[in-house]
């Protein structure tokens, strides 16, 4: 037992030095590319700015692709190598732009843009790296609004319906009571002058 503690950090310093040796081997290799998506999932609602982000890595020049899949097929969106040429296919021309990491922008999306988007960055020796970002696009529904406002529409014409009401209400009472009072009056005035006549 004794043995085997005293030879674990023995074991321990040689594990550290081949990670460190295979670490050093593919560092040294040719070429070379690595890729991260930070944010692999995307909503947007319909008219929104959308950024595609990713960070690349590579030794040499890299080329970067982008392309979207869709159920309305498959459409190039843009090439670049860095530091050279870019290339936007006419369909995203004024909707699309480059970043020097690898992302792009897609400007006032539609129900269309959504989808899968592949990344492609390669390395001048071939060596690849793939990524995907999903995008949902989602239209903005008015219909809460629109019930909300023809609630409102209807409060307000059976309000001013009661209101009507009780004007011609208070009307129609303040005209009875005219009347009542005219004949009141008239009676009144009528047994007095009979009463003067019979005197």
């Amino acid at each position: 037992i004794t043995r085997i503690l005293r030879s674990q950090p023995a074991l321990d310093s040689w594990c550290s030095i081949t990670t460190r040796l295979i670490t050093l081997l593919c560092l040294s290799a040719p070429g070379g590319v690595s890729l991260v998506v930070p944010q692999p999932n995307i909503n947007a609602t319909v008219a929104q700015n959308i950024l595609l982000s990713v960070e690349y890595s590579c030794r040499g020049v890299a080329t970067i692709e982008w392309k979207h899949v869709s159920s309305w097929g498959t459409t190039s969106i843009a090439e670049w190598r860095s530091g050279n040429y870019v290339n936007i296919s006419t369909v995203y021309k004024d909707r699309v732009t480059t970043f020097e990491n690898g992302s792009i922008q897609l400007r006032n999306v539609g129900m269309r843009d959504a989808g899968y988007y592949f990344v492609t960055v390669m390395d001048e020796h071939g060596t690849n790296a793939y990524g995907t970002i999903i995008v949902n696009v989602y239209e903005i529904i008015y219909e809460d609004l629109h019930f909300v406002a023809v609630l409102f529409a209807f409060l307000a014409a059976v309000s001013a319906i009661l209101i009507c009401f009780m004007w011609l209400c208070n009307k129609s009472l303040h005209l009875f009571q005219k009347k009542t009072t005219h004949k009141l009056t008239a009676s009144t005035t009528e047994e007095i002058e009979l009463e003067t006549i019979e005197c």
